[in-house]
């Protein structure tokens, strides 16, 4: 497990436990009654069990010795696991082999009908209680409580933080009612309707379309074709209790569940509570066969086009094979492996070719099994501007080349480096994989009908095929026109706009002679560290500080620069390295664009020193070595995940970027290519409007933090991209922070040897950065969207503050935020079920003390946008008037307080927490009161701040609607 300091998390536990009773002790209002507790499961005479690993049955993988498993007598499986992150919480998943693959026609979208429902009561909970009592147990629902229909699985899953084993039999026992006696009466039915048809209205109709066309495509004359888990409108308005109930009965049975628990517990006691809670459990009438999914029809027409201006153009292409069970032995995993590599290598000269210029921004091929339909090949390919055909004729002459001449040893080793670093990693940080995804992943492994083993059992697998030299270039030849090979082919293309005989186009350029557009293999030169510019000679440390209480040192070295260490070996394998630098926001003008929108996409692929973009990759090859770059209000901020064998060079690295920053021309072309072609999706959804415009608005019009225009994008040249950047790397302070599995005096040893050496820099200080909220409304701000007439959203916001000296407020708004959250979903969601997913946020920026808010959003229809203003106002002046009451704020402060337990076990909560902690001590100071300040708020507090911030004279509000029901747009 990982944690800052045990002494630091043990504080912060004691706090949370010894300060939690005084949210009673001060709450002006009633204390809530018992709730009625779920009647407890009846008491289970012994019931004998088979223990014998069914996972593995048929294969000859090792079986993972973590893993304990069960078949009880009524068919149902489990599959159990101790594991200690992060430490108390208990993952459960319910998986259910059934999925929208399984419905008949006149039942689309009932898998996904029936995960509503089940959450929503049971003959063992009543209406909307089983959210409150996870919420009381410490669960944060959307989050540790959710379920997910896929066309093969319904997925339930719950994470238990601080579980005890009365909480983990409570919630066991819920979950039992709600796969065998969910509530699914007419009045259910109708009550959870109208949240379904929102969810379904609120999906982004561009993506849906093309998502449609797909499968549509694709698996013409399978199921697949036309059964997304949403189902139809026409079906679901159709749907009743005795038509949801036939589905529930035929496909909800025990000898199709598996309950897989993966947390902080002896397992024996999940074996005994899953015998306690679901062996009672009886299907309802015989067995049904599963359907049949088909397999890939080539009768069926090969190509289809799709012409949705909200898309960008994109040519997806797949070779189909037919899907069948394979044993999931070691041969038939190290053969797939040799797949992988072909396609990854095929990936990889895709790439290379797109980073040279030409027809298309990005090409990517990968093998997979779709949904037990299809075994296939899949080309994803976004073309520069209209070429599309150009694009595809070119994507297609890289595969033909790649299934007619071998690829070299040299550049197979290279993927395999990769592969290996990949796999090593896995097995390195094994000790802190965190318990939902091991959950997770063996319901994955269901799913697609395989095994799950230990990393080392994994890697090794991998390591016994290089051995056996299943990794040649005939080998990967023969693999290479293996998964180009199939039963069926097909390829979608979308166009923006019109075009005359698409089809015919589509269909010439799938088939046209391809062999002389190869061109040469580019070949990739060796690249080594030696090869970085050179920083100088070692620095001086001028100054150290130890902070034993928060297990941290504060360094400062003699060119300026300041370093925060946090050793932490629990980390496993894990380091964090963050370098903050300049101003960040701040530092940009206010009154006119920059090409901020380029940065995340260009900065660092222009290079350092000489090194282009292949040749850092090359660098870092079979390295866990990478480079992220952001903006914060007050700093810019380069990043990467690395490991204890690589954090120096990985320091090396980023310290020679902003030394000897290298301005390759090409990462900007393809940048300005890739937000023209997403610029008309930014009209075509309510989403991608706020996308779009909402942070700008929000900051009444400052430029830094609105989205480029077409005109914008065009006048981007190198030269204006240098210009911009080439200073903000060269100058203001650095703070470097080395947080994981490091020792303390190694880290600063390589900070001094990295930036240390650097040559001091221009640190003055520019102007706090001053963020403007928009004036007050009379009328919302209405911008208007392309897509469906049925889809709006609306957004009302109010201004907070900012700053380190107020951090108390920022935590407290968040309670405040959270509870209107709440109550917003239930009276939007649950009550009228106009919105599928509205939220509250408080948003506050700790770099500069202006600019904060409280948002609330939601999707709804044009209709109902007048609803969500009167709900969100209504509520907004109760929480000004009344005080919270005690039950609800248990309810929001005990999964909260869960998630700041949780979050404390990881590095990268407390690089967010602490970052320009050494300029600013304060910051690292407010650490220390993160529980206290959570955990004493009281209601007089909250009322307080809804009173001082939720004012109707200061909201500002904004409504995208379709054109046709908007009026003229300001």
């Amino acid at each position: 497990m990982a944690s800052l300091s045990r002494a630091f998390r043990v504080s912060v536990l004691s706090l949370l436990v010894t300060t939690a009773p005084l949210v009673a002790q001060t709450s002006r209002t009633k204390a809530r009654p018992p709730a009625a507790a779920p009647a407890a499961a009846p008491a289970t005479p012994a019931v004998p069990v088979d223990t014998s690993a069914w996972l593995y049955k048929g294969s000859d993988i090792t079986p993972d010795p973590a893993w304990r498993f069960g078949t009880l007598p009524n068919g149902l499986r489990y599959a159990v696991r101790k594991n200690g992150v992060p430490p108390g919480q208990v993952s459960v998943r319910v998986a259910m082999d059934v999925g929208s693959l399984y419905e008949r026609e006149n039942e689309r979208g009932f898998a996904h009908f029936i995960e509503h429902l089940s959450f929503r009561s049971s003959a063992y909970v009543p209406d909307g209680e089983a959210k409150r009592v996870w919420q009381r147990l410490g669960a944060t629902f959307g989050s540790d409580s959710n379920a997910q229909t896929t066309p093969t699985q319904t997925l339930y899953k719950l994470d238990l933080p601080s579980a005890s084993e009365a909480g983990l039999d409570e919630s066991l026992h819920i979950l039992s009612g709600m796969m065998a006696k969910p509530i699914l009466s007419d009045a259910s039915v109708n009550a959870e309707r109208p949240i379904v048809l929102a969810e379904r209205r609120e999906q982004p109709g561009p993506q849906v379309k093309f998502q449609d066309a797909l499968r549509e495509t694709f698996f013409a004359g399978q199921p697949l074709a036309d059964r997304s888990p949403i189902g139809t409108e026409k079906t679901l308005l159709a749907a009743d209790g005795a038509s949801v109930k036939a589905f529930h009965d035929r496909w909800y049975r025990p000898s199709r569940a598996v309950v897989i628990i993966s947390g902080d517990m002896d397992p024996a006691i999940f074996s005994r509570l899953i015998v306690k809670n679901f062996a009672g459990w009886q299907a309802n009438g015989p067995d049904v066969p599963a359907p049949d999914f088909g397999k890939p029809d080539p009768g069926k027409p090969a190509t289809a086009t799709l012409s949705e201006p909200g898309l960008p153009a994109i040519v997806a292409t797949a070779v189909l094979r037919p899907w069948q069970f394979n044993a999931d032995t070691v041969l038939f995993n190290q053969k797939r492996m040799v797949d992988t590599v072909a396609a990854r290598l095929v990936s990889r000269r895709l790439e290379q070719r797109a980073r040279g210029g030409g027809s298309y921004l990005q090409a990517q091929v990968s093998v997979d099994d779709e949904s037990r339909s299809a075994n296939g090949t899949f080309t994803t390919i976004l073309p520069v501007g209209n070429q599309w055909e150009a694009a595809l004729k070119d994507v297609r002459a890289v595969v033909a080349d790649a299934m007619k001449t071998p690829p070299t040893q040299a550049e197979i080793d290279r993927e395999l480096a990769d592969y290996d670093t990949i796999m090593r990693t896995m097995v390195e940080t094994s000790r802190v994989e965190a318990g939902a995804k091991q959950a997770d992943d063996m319901a994955g492994a269901l799913d697609i009908r395989e095994t799950t083993t230990s990393p080392e059992t994994s890697y090794q697998i991998f390591k016994d095929a290089r051995a056996k030299g299943m990794f040649t270039p005939d080998t990967v030849l023969a693999s290479t026109r293996k998964i180009f090979a199939g039963h069926a082919t097909r390829a979608l293309v979308n166009t923006p706009t019109q075009e005359a005989n698409v089809p015919t186009r589509l269909a010439a350029a799938l088939k046209a002679d391809v062999s002389g557009l190869a061109g040469a293999r580019r070949v990739q030169a060796a690249v080594d560290f030696s090869k970085l510019p050179s920083l100088g000679a070692p620095g001086k440390v001028v100054q150290r500080e130890a902070m034993p209480d928060i297990g941290l040192e504060k360094v400062v070295f003699a060119n300026g620069v300041r370093l925060l260490v946090f050793s932490n070996p629990a980390e496993t394998g894990r380091v964090y390295v963050r370098a903050r630098f300049g101003g960040g926001y701040g530092e940009l003008p206010a009154k006119t664009s920059t090409a901020t929108w380029a940065a995340d996409t260009a900065l660092v692929a222009s290079g350092i020193g000489t090194l282009d973009q292949g040749d850092l990759e090359s660098l870092s090859a079979g390295r866990r070595i990478g480079l992220d770059f952001g903006i914060d209000e007050d700093a810019f901020v380069l990043a990467a995940m690395t490991s204890p064998a690589d954090y120096h060079d990985q320091l090396r690295l980023m310290a020679a970027k902003l030394a000897a920053p290298g301005w390759d021309p090409a990462p900007i072309a393809r940048a300005k290519a890739a937000a023209q072609a997403a610029q008309s999706g930014m009209r075509a959804s309510p989403t991608a409007v706020l996308s779009r415009d909402l942070e700008g608005l929000l900051r009444d019009g400052d430029p830094r933090w609105a989205a480029p225009t077409s005109q914008e994008i065009a006048a981007l040249t190198p030269k204006r991209f240098r210009k911009t950047w080439e200073p903000v790397l060269a100058s203001g302070p650095v703070e470097v922070m080395v947080f994981g599995d490091v020792k303390t005096d190694e880290a600063i040893a390589a900070v001094t040897d990295t930036f240390g050496a650097m040559a001091p820099r221009r640190n003055e200080a520019g102007p706090p950065l001053t963020v403007r909220f928009p004036a007050h409304v009379a009328t919302p701000v209405v911008r208007t969207h392309d897509g469906p007439d049925s889809q709006a959203a609306a957004v009302i916001a109010w201004p907070t503050g900012g700053g380190i000296a107020e951090i108390r407020t920022s935590r407290q708004l968040d309670i405040l935020a959270q509870i209107f959250s709440d109550r917003l979903f239930e009276r939007l969601r649950q009550e009228s079920g106009a919105s599928y997913s509205p939220s509250v946020t408080s948003q506050w920026p700790v770099g500069s003390t202006s600019g904060g808010k409280i948002v609330a959003i939601g999707q709804v229809s044009p209709e109902n946008v007048p609803l969500f203003f009167r709900l969100s106002r209504e509520i907004a002046a109760d929480l000004a008037k009344n005080p919270i009451g005690a039950d609800e704020l248990e309810r929001t402060i005990k999964p909260m307080g869960q998630q700041l337990l949780r979050a404390s076990t990881s590095s990268q909560f407390w690089l967010g927490q602490m970052g320009g902690g050494t300029y600013d001590p304060r910051r690292l100071a407010a650490v220390r009161s993160l529980g206290s300040d959570l955990m004493t708020t009281t209601p007089a507090e909250l009322q307080a701040l809804a009173a001082r911030y939720l004012r109707p004279d200061a909201d500002w509000t904004m409504e995208v609607l379709p054109k046709a029901k908007a009026p003229a747009a300001r």
